[in-house]
């Protein structure tokens, strides 16, 4: 049941462009840990051809326990088939 969960709601968020290809978070083929390493090759990148680069860190830890489950699912409404934000809000 989770493989066809993930997978249909993989495919709806990627047929709607929800997530850029920068994106690597529970995306099939892509891992968090690659993320840090493909930012600070870009950055990298930046300072070698000479340009300004400034960085802002955001912890959003906390963020997702503050948001009401009502906004949230709201939200996923505009994005996901119904039966999709039924089972995430059960």
């Amino acid at each position: 049941m989770d493989s066809i969960f993930l997978g249909t709601i993989s495919k709806r968020m990627k047929s709607k462009k929800v997530t850029e290809g920068s994106h690597h978070g529970f995306m099939k083929g892509k891992s968090c840990l690659i993320n840090p390493i493909a930012f600070y090759n870009k950055m990298t990148g930046l300072v070698d051809k000479g340009w300004a680069v400034d960085v802002v860190y955001l912890v959003f830890s906390k963020a997702f326990d503050s948001v009401s489950l009502n906004i949230l699912i709201d939200k996923l409404k505009s994005t996901l088939e119904k039966w999709i934000v039924r089972l995430v809000e059960n």
